[in-house]
């Protein structure tokens, strides 16, 4: 037996995760990093300082009924998207406590992005190894990223070139800005959605799209309106929900026409809304993160570490 270990500090959650290859079995741990009431995130000096804070703990928890010695190699996420220049301070705390452990233990360590990460989780706990062989379209939806990429599996990994994006603000963004306005705390995808399953009202929503691209910023503008003319937190909480799910929808069928079938696959934060997810999975046959790997997490490290030991 041996353990891969997966350490992500985004940049709003702290992250560990341990991959086990004889059972299959993933553990994590993981601590949304502390925003305080009304606000909207926070900076990235602020981040560095509450990884720093909690990541030891975690860890410590992770760690705590297994035996060291069994780890056979650390895999990290270091840089946010998988290009040249991509960099959030955030991450050189999980990439700096990963280069200790590797020194102090003598163990191999890999180095990945938080993007690559998030698409991994969701092939891992989808049971969608073949996907690691094939060409696929790979959302990946949060407050930090809205994009659809074209991977190419590597075996042990994948490439991802960008093929779409929003051209303004992220899904998750909006959220948790239109969440704040509706008086939710932060972040507000699943208290904004179980306020939406409440709506009952039609809805029909014109999303801004520019080729595959989409356009997300103004959905903050039309929620503010509706809500001051009276309308329902649960309608306007089920209105900025549609128009993310339509916009994603839109950006899918448009990179269809453009690159061809392929199998789909959706990752992030927001695709854990099971209002989205629903409504995709009813027009495309995809590929989803079960709900605990959707979020930021460190398993989809831990099980890119598994891999590249194993195939390189």
């Amino acid at each position: 037996m041996s353990l891969f270990l997966g350490i992500d500090t985004s940049n709003y959650t702290t992250s560990t995760a341990l991959f086990n290859d004889e059972t299959g079995e993933m553990l994590q741990e993981k601590k949304l990093l502390p925003v305080k009431k009304g606000q909207l995130g926070l900076r990235q000096s602020d981040a560095v300082f509450h990884h720093t804070a909690q990541l030891h703990a975690l860890f410590s928890s992770l760690v705590k009924d297994i035996d060291v010695a069994n780890i056979a190699a650390i895999g990290v996420s270091t840089k946010p998207r998988p290009i040249e220049g991509s960099y959030m301070p955030c991450f050189t705390v999980g990439e700096n406590t990963a280069k200790i452990l590797s020194s102090a233990l003598s163990l191999p360590l890999f180095s990945f992005s938080h993007q690559e990460g998030h698409i991994s989780a969701a092939i891992y706990s989808s049971g969608r190894d073949d996907l690691f062989t094939k060409n696929f379209i790979a959302f990946h939806v949060s407050g930090g990223t809205t994009e659809a990429v074209i991977a190419e599996g590597k075996n042990y990994s994948f490439t991802a070139k960008l093929a779409a994006s929003s051209l303004d603000l992220h899904a998750g963004q909006a959220i948790d800005r239109v969440g704040v306005m509706l008086g939710l705390e932060f972040p507000c995808g699943p208290q904004l959605e179980m306020l939406a399953l409440r709506n009952t009202e039609p809805i029909t929503v014109h999303p801004a799209m520019k080729g595959c691209n989409c356009c997300l910023s103004g959905i903050e503008n039309l929620c503010k309106k509706l809500f001051e003319s009276g309308n329902s937190r649960e309608y306007v909480a089920a209105y900025c929900i549609e128009y993310i799910n339509k916009s994603l929808q839109m950006m899918t069928e448009r990179l269809i026409e453009k690159y061809g079938n392929m199998p789909l696959l959706y990752a992030g934060g927001v695709m854990s809304d099971k209002i989205i997810k629903d409504s995709i999975s009813k027009k495309f046959a995809a590929v989803f993160a079960k709900p605990a790997f959707s979020a930021d997490n460190a398993a989809g490290i831990a099980y890119l570490a598994y891999r590249k030991f194993k195939y390189v």
